[in-house]
């Protein structure tokens, strides 16, 4: 402590002494070969100091700044997300409503809300019901072509049994040589059963609905022949189609406002 009082009132001597004098004494030559390094050292720990606080409020200014960055990045992500689904939606839904102007008979737009998730039943539910006059019989499409039929009519919601299910048949025929037959749900894909071996049929052979059975209009399309064999012996080829509709990524339906007949 007496040696830090000493050392303050020899430099507080030496500055006065310093505006007095033209040249530097022994006494004041020695005390600067003392007290230089000491100062030296000061001056070192004190600009250290002031680079690392510096650089210290850089990182955190940095920081900060990649902190909103992202935060603008991750929103302006989320805004294109939108606009993408939106984009998307809007595609669907004007394919749906071009579909729609084809058709004679009025439509209700419904959007899918539920999926049967197990391996018996292939349904969907779509919003509407009864009270937009949905009964059961109703033929469901898309614009891609046949989705199914309404099996269950609620008030607000309607299920609809999709034409892959195994209990699902539709009076079809083919497109080009109109050869007829019913399309039944095999799961994943159809079966053309009752076509005759004589008939012309080939693989990609569009097959579309034949109007009989009064539930589905003539000329929906059902699907393609993927696959044919007329087999040695019997009278029907066996023919797979694989349905124009995309039931996986099934969004938006259109009911045909007709009762079966």
């Amino acid at each position: 402590m007496l040696g830090s009082v000493l050392l303050l009132v020899a430099l507080l001597w030496y500055s006065v002494n310093l505006r007095q004098q033209d040249e530097t004494n022994f006494l004041e030559s020695l005390l600067l070969r003392v007290t230089g390094p000491t100062q030296a050292g000061f001056d070192r720990v004190i600009v250290g100091a002031a680079d690392i606080w510096g650089h210290y409020l850089y990182l955190v200014d940095t920081a900060e700044d990649n902190r909103q960055l992202t935060e603008e990045n991750r929103t302006l992500r989320a805004v294109l997300t939108q606009s993408d689904e939106v984009r998307l939606e809007n595609e669907r839904l004007r394919l749906l409503l071009d579909f729609k102007e084809t058709q004679e008979i009025d439509t209700l737009p419904a959007r899918v809300i539920a999926e049967d998730a197990s391996s018996w039943f292939r349904t969907v539910t779509i919003d509407k019901g009864s009270v937009q006059g949905v009964v059961e019989g109703m033929s469901v499409v898309a614009a891609e072509g046949v989705v199914g039929r309404v099996v269950r009519s609620r008030p607000r919601f309607a299920r609809v049994l999709l034409l892959t299910d195994a209990s699902s048949a539709v009076a079809s025929l083919l497109q080009d040589n109109r050869a007829r037959g019913v399309c039944r749900g095999k799961g994943e894909y159809l079966v053309f059963d009752f076509v005759l071996r004589q008939e012309e049929v080939t693989v990609g052979d569009r097959v579309v609905t034949s109007g009989m059975g009064g539930i589905f209009p003539k000329g929906l399309v059902v699907g393609n022949v993927k696959s044919v064999d007329r087999q040695e012996f019997g009278l029907f080829q066996v023919i797979e189609v694989a349905p124009t509709v995309d039931f996986s990524h099934l969004e938006e339906v259109l009911v045909m406002l007709r009762g079966p007949q």
